[in-house]
């Protein structure tokens, strides 16, 4: 099988060869530790992953070293692990709502990656669009999680109508791409820390949900599965996150207590599971033996039957031991050849790697 048959097998919740392997990112640091001074997609070959994660080009007007504008006249500050965090949101009042305008989502940058992308792996890795719907956009459009909070209580309109705006550049980014040729969509918005839901179950049913249903809908309308990304305890609106159609869920994160054999075992009939060889502290600490027990332990649980695609509980980013990302894709190369061995099934499916590091 090629790496795109093996994930929409796993998407099919069917069976596979071998259970698909692939990341939602993978961060510098790691790939020229293994493999050099090569780019993403050479490192995407290298490892031999069943499939890429692409994103849009986005532009940047730097304000000084360590803090930029983007093209949605968003503050962001780069910190010192290298991530970009909001400072400033353009929107502050109904008035700047009422005026502002968004960018435009067909112009012809924004997919020049998902271009060179399809040109390079089309048929034989899953290419993957990692989108958004409205909800993150929504507060770095304000400028911060909090300020959307409080207006879910004050001004409960505003908030729809700036999800509104939010949607319209992110629902057609997602039909563009669909129209671009990748093979699956995604997106990324999360909803839950690790100890449950951001907002409550109904204030996410009445704000957040909407805009989730519209991004599989526009998946399905082009005969692409769907699958939803978001780190945290979902347990408490996991049915209604399913209940819109996704056809997998990840990371299944094992820190926020989300047991990926518990997912597989609940809804492993809907929906496949994606995940979650913790990367919190097992990658970035554990040893390589470690990893290991983890890897045939998240088989044991989750890939029995089809339906599962491992990855790490979130991403490779900088702090993970590189050697423990090699140690982990090749135990998946191992021990997730189908047939699987039965007697690894039953020693390992019991087993709680995650525990002593909840503790």
């Amino acid at each position: 099988m090629t790496g795109l048959e093996r994930m929409l097998t796993a998407l099919r919740r069917e069976q596979p060869d071998q259970v698909p392997l692939w990341e939602l990112l993978i961060d510098r640091p790691v790939i020229e530790a293994l493999c050099g001074d090569v780019s993403y997609e050479q490192f995407v070959d290298s490892m031999g992953l069943d499939g890429i994660t692409i994103f849009t080009n986005s532009k940047k007007k730097w304000l000084y070293s360590d803090t930029y504008e983007n093209e949605w006249g968003m503050i962001w500050r780069v910190g010192a692990d290298s991530l970009s965090y909001i400072l400033e949101g353009p929107i502050k009042s109904e008035k700047d709502l009422d005026a502002y305008q968004i960018p435009n989502p067909d112009d012809g940058y924004l997919f020049e990656y998902a271009r060179e992308a399809v040109k390079r792996f089309k048929g034989e890795k899953a290419i993957i669009f990692l989108g958004h719907e409205a909800f993150e956009y929504s507060w770095y459009l304000l400028g911060g999680m909090d300020k959307l909070f409080m207006n879910y209580i004050k001004n409960p309109e505003f908030v729809k109508r700036l999800s509104e705006v939010a949607w319209a550049y992110q629902g057609r980014l997602l039909e563009n791409m669909a129209q671009a040729g990748v093979d699956i969509l995604l997106t990324g918005d999360d909803y839950a820390g690790r100890t449950g839901p951001l907002v409550s179950p109904r204030h996410f049913r009445e704000f957040i949900l909407p805009y989730l249903q519209r991004a599989v809908d526009i998946a399905h309308k082009h005969g692409l599965p769907f699958i939803k990304h978001t780190d945290g305890n979902l347990w408490k609106i996991l049915d209604m996150i399913v209940d819109t159609g996704i056809d997998g869920l990840h990371p299944n994160e094992p820190m926020a207590g989300m047991d990926i054999g518990e997912a597989k075992a609940k809804y492993g009939h809907r929906i496949a599971v994606l995940g979650n060889v913790d990367c919190g502290m097992l990658l970035p600490f554990g040893t390589e033996g470690e990893v290991v027990e983890a890897v045939k332990e998240t088989i044991a649980k989750a890939s029995v039957g089809g339906g599962h695609i491992l990855s790490s509980s979130n991403s490779i980013h900088p702090a993970v031991k590189p050697e423990n990302y090699r140690a982990m894709v090749t135990a998946a190369r191992e021990y997730g050849q189908y047939p699987l061995d039965s007697s690894m099934v039953g020693t390992y499916k019991s087993n709680n790697y995650i525990a002593r590091f909840r503790r």
